[in-house]
């Protein structure tokens, strides 16, 4: 699917490396890294004290544009994860 712009503003708000952040009530580890130049970028997050989790990867293409790739789960669930994550001060 392709990045909606709310999205990307919010993923690359994001620290670079890893950090603890808060969405929808719950406390996360959190890794987000660039490679390839910055024209790729992931993300994982897990839950601390709970079982859930999140792994997506963002392509940046010149042809298609911002490409977002969830791992095997659904795209809305990663949009709403990283649209209400706030890191930890």
């Amino acid at each position: 699917m392709t990045a909606p712009t709310d999205f990307l503003d919010a993923f690359f708000a994001l620290p670079a490396g890893s950090f603890t952040g808060t969405a929808n009530g719950r406390s996360y580890s959190v890794t987000r890294l660039a490679m390839a130049g910055g024209k790729s970028h992931k993300l994982v997050a897990h839950e601390r004290g709970g079982a859930d989790y999140i792994s997506m990867n963002l392509y940046l293409t010149d042809q298609s544009g911002a490409l977002l790739r969830p791992c095997e789960m659904l795209a809305a669930k990663v949009v709403r994860f990283v649209l209400a994550l706030v890191p930890d001060s």
